[in-house]
């Protein structure tokens, strides 16, 4: 089990930010239909448009951790890390990096 894991980590580690953009943006579209409506921009806050609220960000957190086999500590629920399809990108592509 331990070597599934390993060799998805690395799989994981070769993908660019682009590429951790593009699923999160489907994911978000998919997910969020305000984010459809207003045809939300990678850079546009998604906390403080309304797409995403609370609940909203613990999906997303779900979806992260599965999708991208990271963990997302309580002390890692920032804004910062969680207000822009921009700004999630880089939070996980600093994750898989330091995996």
């Amino acid at each position: 089990m331990e070597t599934g894991k390993a060799n998805e980590r690395a799989k994981i580690r070769t993908m660019t930010a682009n590429n951790f953009k593009d699923k999160i943006q489907c994911h978000i579209m998919e997910k969020f239909p305000l984010a459809r409506k207003r045809r939300i921009q990678d850079w546009e806050s998604l906390l403080g448009t309304g797409v995403l609220d609370s609940l909203g960000i613990l999906d997303l957190v779900h979806y992260l951790e599965a999708d991208f086999s990271i963990t997302v500590s309580d002390e890692e629920l920032l804004p910062e890390n969680f207000d822009s399809i921009d700004s999630i990108a880089e939070f996980v592509n600093r994750k898989t990096s330091a995996n």
